[in-house]
């Protein structure tokens, strides 16, 4: 089994709550599952490229003809950058995704490295009459995520995160840990009830 984790977050888990949901999935999950191939993907520690100009016009570049040495050095590095995280997560047969919930919405980085895996003709495509259709299938998605606040996994992040990845044919679980700076005097036990559901999720698969 090949498992991606993904943490979209710039601290560690000393500090960050959602990071140590992640901590805690991973290792129930390593304990579990002893011999499954893992990467760990810090994307605060990494380079993940943004749709920027360089992109767009190499990309129309290839398409147009132009062979790839004959792109310019940012280009080259950048598509193949972005081709690296695209491939990273079609090799993957579970992705984790572990961010905190920012200003009602995901992290920009994590933003970032959904659209290298939102990529037409390797993880969707449109039918004949112009439908969209995923292609991981069979892909399992855990996403973890810490909040403030209590919203029931219906935030605008939890949503998108469901959504988009729904759209690309996976079969998204989602899993929270709300409620902690709304009620601060509960703060550890919240934070106790949502390792533990993290570690059985995690066992389970």
């Amino acid at each position: 089994m090949r498992f991606l984790v993904v943490r979209a977050h710039p601290l560690d888990a000393t500090i960050s709550r959602s990071m140590q949901l992640a901590d805690a999935f991973l290792d129930a999950f390593t304990d579990s599952h002893p011999d499954a191939d893992i990467q760990d993907l810090r994307l605060y520690d990494v380079a993940v490229p943004e749709i920027d100009v360089d992109l767009l016009t190499g990309w129309r570049a290839l398409r147009g003809g132009t062979a790839f040495s004959q792109l310019s050095e940012s280009q080259q590095n950048k598509i193949t950058l972005f081709n690296t995280h695209t491939q990273n997560f079609l090799d993957a047969d579970v992705v984790v995704i572990a961010n905190p919930l920012w200003n009602l919405s995901i992290p920009t980085r994590l933003k970032a490295w959904i659209d290298t895996v939102v990529v037409a003709g390797k993880t969707f495509r449109y039918s004949e009459t112009g439908q969209p259709e995923g292609l991981a299938h069979g892909k399992r998605v855990v996403h973890l995520q810490s909040s403030g606040g209590h919203f029931n996994a219906q935030d605008p992040a939890s949503q998108y995160i469901d959504t988009i990845l729904g759209f690309l044919g996976c079969k998204v679980t989602t899993l929270t840990a709300e409620g902690i700076d709304h009620e601060p005097d509960r703060a550890e036990e919240i934070m106790a009830d949502a390792v533990e559901r993290a570690r059985q999720l995690a066992a389970s698969l």
